[in-house]
């Protein structure tokens, strides 16, 4: 059923308001009231049925999802730190100081799933609006935008061979137990001991040693996966119950090291290896996102999660394509850097790539030079945001994530942006009142000796 309204509290006599107890001029109060919550309600109500319980309300969900990714905050902290403070039970539309907490953290992951990377766009095209409507950048930004990829690292363990197998089996013998499948062997204690002893010949170097306990490993793990196989033969239920784990432990006993679609993580197959290049993580494991970025504020109008490990220049046309849907206008400049060439953009708006000075005016010139500011605002997004770890699901998650560590970083800007107002107002009244204050304190007339 379609989400519920916050409840007003008119009827209760007996608690004070939050209006009574917060400072209003407080920058999270006063950006409260420039959301327009009302159309997350539009947007998001057609992915609810006509009958059930209730949803939670939308301006809840989407202000606890805002104040996750502002302040990098997992599920179960945002939940447990809104009970604690009344600035975020006023963001989220409440009128009374609440005891206790408003939803489970797993009622976030269902929500997610439910909008979708489609819907949460919303959030990101918010972010933007409201940015504009603080004057925090200005329409005309919007027509010069600076692009770059980076990595969205997903949360999993650095992939070694003899971990992965270790995992593998792991999976076979839990599901298999599950479902009252008896094994001839599980090979668990002596594939756990030669897991260890790959580990640590690994690090001694010796790899003559090292190789000798994957072969093992890998022989425990083809022996329970054959056993398996057998067993389920036949039985429809049990083989689509197993599809699943058996086509990922054939894809992973099949791959060579110089295969191109390697299996990295069992939870998450999805996960590619991508080198960066750095001399302190020369790959990094996760998804490959697109940033666009105002060129002269840095606010960020597309987080595009792509799959597998695209060239860059092939995701330009995607990543444009989401900046203008977000921001409502089409690039005129785009600033991107040599990794770009030979891109796909065939759009009305001019690519700049840089090293490339023919034909530039001296403000093209000025603004291609700040196309590296985009670097340090993906390096805010991931140390102040949630882009350095993605522990959400799938490709759906890692489109998710990124969308909304976009729109935590556009609502930073503008907190910063309302802070700054709002103590450049306290100044100018400080010093109002203290000129007032000396030019009322004059000096008493001295008395006539006559």
């Amino acid at each position: 059923m379609r989400p519920s309204r916050v409840a007003s509290g008119k009827s209760d006599l007996f608690r004070e308001r939050l209006e009574a107890i917060i400072d209003l001029g407080h920058p999270l109060v006063r950006l409260a009231a420039i959301v327009p919550w009302s159309r997350f309600d539009d947007a998001f109500g057609g992915f609810y049925r006509p009958l059930g319980r209730p949803a939670k309300p939308t301006r809840l969900m989407v202000g606890l999802h805002y104040l996750k990714h502002v302040h990098d905050l997992s599920d179960e902290e945002v939940v447990a730190r809104w009970v604690e403070n009344p600035y975020w039970q006023f963001f989220c539309g409440f009128e009374f100081f609440q005891h206790e907490v408003p939803i489970n953290a797993s009622t976030m992951t269902r929500w997610r799933k439910r909008i979708g990377p489609a819907g949460l766009e919303e959030m990101l095209k918010a972010s933007v609006g409201v940015a504009l409507d603080t004057a925090v950048t200005s329409p005309s930004s919007l027509e010069r935008v600076s692009v770059d990829t980076t990595v969205q690292p997903k949360a999993i363990a650095h992939p070694t061979d003899s971990r992965l197998y270790w995992k593998a089996l792991q999976g076979l013998v839990r599901q298999a137990k599950r479902h009252g499948i008896a094994l001839r062997q599980s090979h668990t204690r002596l594939a756990k001991a030669a897991m260890v002893r790959a580990g640590r010949h690994a690090h001694a170097r010796q790899f003559r040693r090292m190789r000798r306990a994957l072969r093992q490993l890998r022989t425990y793990l083809g022996r329970v996966y054959r056993d398996i196989g057998r067993k389920i033969a036949g039985n429809p239920v049990l083989e689509g119950k197993f599809a699943r784990l058996l086509g990922l432990v054939e894809r992973l006993m099949a791959q060579k090291p110089k295969d191109t679609n390697k299996l990295y993580a069992l939870h998450a197959p999805e996960v590619v290896c991508i080198a960066k290049g750095k001399a302190r993580t020369p790959y990094e494991f996760g998804a490959k996102i697109g940033i666009a970025v105002t060129n002269r504020e840095g606010l960020v109008l597309a987080a595009k999660a792509f799959a597998g490990n695209p060239y860059d220049g092939h995701t330009l046309t995607a990543t444009l394509d989401q900046a203008e849907a977000v921001g409502g206008v089409a690039p005129e400049r785009v600033y991107v850097d040599k990794g770009y060439r030979g891109h796909d953009y065939a759009g009305a708006g001019r690519v700049m790539i840089t090293g490339n000075r023919r034909g530039l005016t001296a403000t093209m010139r000025r603004e291609l030079k700040r196309r590296s500011a985009i670097e340090a605002t993906i390096g805010h997004m991931k140390t102040d945001g949630r882009l350095d770890r993605n522990f959400l699901l799938g490709h759906a998650g890692d489109a998710v994530n990124a969308l909304l560590a976009a729109a935590g970083h556009n609502l930073r800007l503008v907190l910063a942006a309302l802070a700054l107002w709002l103590a450049f107002i306290l100044a100018a009244v400080a010093t109002a009142t203290a000129i007032s204050i000396t030019s009322s304190k004059r000096p008493y007339p001295r008395p006539s000796m006559a």
